[in-house]
């Protein structure tokens, strides 16, 4: 007889799921290793910047699926709302549901029980999964979730898994250790002298988009929300760019989850504020290593669109270092047009990290004219493209 967790993936299958990604859990443990051993998979650092990876590879026609337990949804609401939910891309939650079946976990209690009323209230459909009988109700709310551009949660109890005859034999289970190839000694973390001294930025953010539009020519390009998708509108509108209207902190992931999903160029623009509350997600890209990347972090060491308070980036944090210090091989310092220029005409193997260190301030340019519905619609239709 078929184990649980070879019903659930089976039904997976069906769906026609083909990227998925997770945090840990105890009680779902033998589920992931079999999941990342039959899906193209990624292990994430933060359950946000899942929400962003599968949009990207929604954008990209890819049918999505996220792992984690209860309390990942409290680290993910924001981004399924204002990123998943407002774009309307499709999307799979597997919650494995602590607190609520022999939980040992006092902490886990308010997250579990309170589950179904934050998904309720946050107008994302969600199905109860409490037997392993029950398991027909994924395949109804898969179909629905991947037909109607919609998020679906399934919450499932550690009961469905009783009695699961794999137990926590890795071995049986097909499961093999995740290695990203990468060493210390590969990842070029030496001959970067720390601490030089940089000359001061001299360009502005927009002056910076200026001279990149050139090189954005037919790439997918995915812009940081506020000021800087407004500004890019501004100098160089085309079909292919993705612009943020909300969500800070998801435009790497997004740009991630494109690269992952499309043989495309992908070209990012990201701040220090957004790098920032999300960092772990250079780990990820680091990991993953699409060859197609290039994120191009635009440092002015302030929050543009909020009024330029200023970032740890401004202080006490190189973003450079940081990326390398994730794994990143392929990285540059800009200060100025000649160093950008050349890096733009440099042919890199991705993943790349430019950081390009930047004056604060904000171009008065207009809002974006185009429905983010439209934009979606745009940023398909090229990824459908050969």
């Amino acid at each position: 007889m078929p184990r649980q967790e070879e019903d659930l993936i089976a039904i997976l299958k069906k769906n026609g799921v083909d990227l998925t990604a997770s945090l840990p859990c105890e009680k779902i443990k033998t589920l992931l290793e079999m999941v990342g051993r039959t899906f193209h998979h990624l292990p994430l650092t933060r359950e946000e910047e899942g929400v962003g990876i599968c949009a990207g590879a929604a954008l990209a026609g890819k049918r999505p699926a996220l792992f984690v337990q209860s309390s990942g949804i409290g680290n993910m609401i924001n981004a399924l709302l204002s990123l998943t939910q407002f774009y309307e891309l499709p999307l799979a939650i597997f919650v494995s549901r602590r607190g609520v079946y022999q939980e040992k976990i006092e902490a886990q209690f308010p997250m579990g029980r309170r589950l179904p009323g934050m998904l309720a209230g946050a107008g994302i459909a969600f199905s109860e999964i409490n037997a392993r009988e029950e398991l027909a109700l994924v395949d109804r709310g898969l179909e629905r979730a991947y037909s109607t551009n919609s998020i679906h949660a399934f919450l499932m109890s550690p009961a469905v898994w009783e009695g699961s005859d794999c137990g926590l034999r890795i071995a049986d289970c097909g499961a093999e250790s995740p290695d990203c190839g990468l060493r210390i000694a590969d990842c070029g973390l030496k001959g970067q002298a720390q601490g030089t001294a940089m000359p001061p930025p001299v360009l502005t953010r927009y002056e910076i988009i200026k001279l990149l539009a050139p090189y954005l020519e037919g790439k997918a390009v995915v812009s940081n929300l506020g000021w800087p998708s407004k500004e890019l509108y501004a100098v160089k509108h085309q079909p292919s760019n993705f612009y943020m209207l909300g969500s800070m902190g998801m435009v790497t992931p997004i740009g991630l989850g494109i690269a992952l999903s499309s043989k495309k160029e992908v070209v990012v623009i990201d701040g220090d504020g957004s790098l920032l509350m999300n960092p772990g997600t250079l780990a990820t890209a680091a990991f993953a290593a699409p060859a197609n990347l290039t994120i191009v972090a635009i440092d002015n060491g302030a929050y543009g669109s909020t009024g330029n308070q200023p970032t740890l980036a401004g202080s006490c944090v190189d973003l450079e270092q940081v990326a390398r210090g994730f794994g990143f091989r392929n990285t540059v310092k800009i200060v100025g047009e000649k160093e950008l220029v050349e890096a733009m005409n440099e042919k890199r193997k991705g993943p790349a990290f430019f950081h390009v260190l930047a004056i604060p301030g904000n171009k008065d340019v207009p809002n974006i004219p185009v429905h983010h519905l439209e934009i979606k619609k745009q940023v398909q239709e090229y990824l459908r493209k050969k």
